[in-house]
């Protein structure tokens, strides 16, 4: 049975209208736009009483922002912000509408219910809460919605933080998405705090060879060339290299397993369904996400591309190219699509504090741990402008739930408690900080 509308707290109603929205992004440019669910947004926040100022750059392709009065102007605003666009999903693959917004097994299932829609109802509901009661957060808060976060925020927040900056006017700080969430390691729950991001480069490969007849005995095709490239870029194993920010994760997870440091791989392990997640964090990775080639069965093409996505450990991103070039080879070209940042900020300060602090209210003696997110997030448009990014969307979550398995993934979902415990956590944290 349906649950009653009345008794759905309101960040779930926030959460699922949001994935209604259909907001696909295909990346390039191709995209449903967000206009109907940045409107909803803006709609919510002057129900608060506040201004939304809007900037659509490109047609449909919508960002909204609201800045909320702290008591103590003096402080600088902190910047909560999430994107409202979606990868991508099959329905078919489904076991759900993932544009339907079911709550099913006490869960809201659909695309955006991680990645990340959840936050964005979680930022909304909790400002709420202070300004229905009639308070004030500690500072001033910019809340910022943005277009585009999954095509690398091309037509997003690059756009916003160029043409807008008066939006961020006064910030130094901001938290978004993908940290705060709970892991189980070795039996006992911890909570990954996003401190960086690894770099990415989003490249394409191209082979060349001679168009000819597929009958024809034909050693210069452009398939096979591009096809050995991709495999041997695909089944490159690189080595661990540690950042300051891995260092400390693998020093939490050795505190808390009692597993050694010293093989970083079967310490990640130790976290069960996060261990992809977090291995991915230890080491530059170059996954092919898409190939392309030929026009006819019988006629062999004279050129052959592959689709890489490239994540670099922070500093790392010219070595990281060079190498993919001799592994691939000089005959085979690499073009850069689309190319950013990594990103590190220290675990340490008031901001990350109140962070520690809040979720220790709400959940006393579990231990938190820095991590660096093998993605990216709209943070790297924000270090433009000088802002230091953290990744805190505080969920508290089964221990057997596959949680970093459904960014980008099927049968998206996330638990209607986890939703109103970070809820609670945010509005602590924007009460006291």
């Amino acid at each position: 049975m349906p649950t009653p509308e009345t008794d759905l707290p309101e960040v779930v109603r926030i959460a699922r209208d949001l994935i209604r929205f259909d907001t696909t992004n295909h990346g390039g440019g191709r995209a449903t736009g967000e206009r109907e669910a940045a409107e909803y947004v803006g709609a919510y926040l002057e129900s608060l009483g506040l201004a939304p100022e809007y900037y659509e750059p490109i047609d449909r392709r919508t960002n909204v922002s609201a800045r909320v009065p702290g008591r103590d102007a003096a402080k600088p605003a902190l910047i909560l912000h999430g994107h409202l666009d979606v990868v991508p999903a099959i329905a078919d693959d489904w076991s759900v509408d993932p544009f339907g917004g079911e709550i099913r097994d006490g869960m809201l299932w659909g695309r955006g219910a991680v990645d990340m829609k959840d936050m964005d109802a979680m930022i909304l509901t909790s400002v709420a809460d202070l300004l229905r009661a009639g308070e004030q957060p500690e500072r001033d808060l910019i809340l910022t919605f943005f277009a585009d976060e999954e095509n690398g925020g091309v037509e997003g927040s690059a756009l916003v933080v160029r043409d807008r900056p008066e939006w961020f006017a006064g910030a130094t700080e901001a938290v978004s998405e993908v940290g705060g969430y709970s892991i189980s390691a070795g039996g006992r729950r911890a909570y990954l705090l996003q401190v960086g991001e690894k770099a990415l480069a989003w490249i394409k490969l191209i082979a060349r060879g001679r168009a000819g007849h597929g009958s024809r005995h034909h050693p210069d095709n452009a398939v096979t060339r591009l096809a050995e490239a991709v495999a041997a870029l695909g089944r490159t194993q690189w080595p661990i290299s540690l950042t300051g920010t891995t260092r400390e994760l693998l020093d939490g997870l050795a505190e808390l397993t009692g597993v050694s440091a010293e093989d970083p791989d079967a310490l990640a392990e130790t976290t069960g369904a996060a261990s992809g997640f977090i291995r991915s964090t230890l080491r530059t990775t170059t996954n092919p996400t898409g190939l392309e080639a030929g026009y006819k069965h019988n006629v062999i093409p004279d050129r052959a591309e592959a689709l890489i996505d490239v994540r670099a450990l922070p500093g790392t991103e010219a070595a990281v190219l060079a190498e993919i070039q001799a592994i691939v080879g000089d005959d085979v070209e690499i073009e850069v699509v689309h190319q950013d940042i990594g990103l590190e900020v220290p675990f340490a300060g008031d901001l990350v504090d109140a962070m520690v602090a809040g979720l220790g209210r709400h959940d006393p003696g579990i231990p938190v741990i820095p991590y660096l997110m093998g993605g990216g997030t709209d943070n790297k448009a924000l270090s433009t402008l000088g802002i230091a990014g953290y990744g805190f969307a505080p969920l508290r979550l089964p221990a057997d739930l596959d949680f970093t398995g459904m960014f980008h993934g099927v049968d998206e979902r996330v638990p209607l408690d986890a939703l109103v415990f970070g809820q609670r956590v945010l509005t602590d944290l924007i009460r006291s900080y």
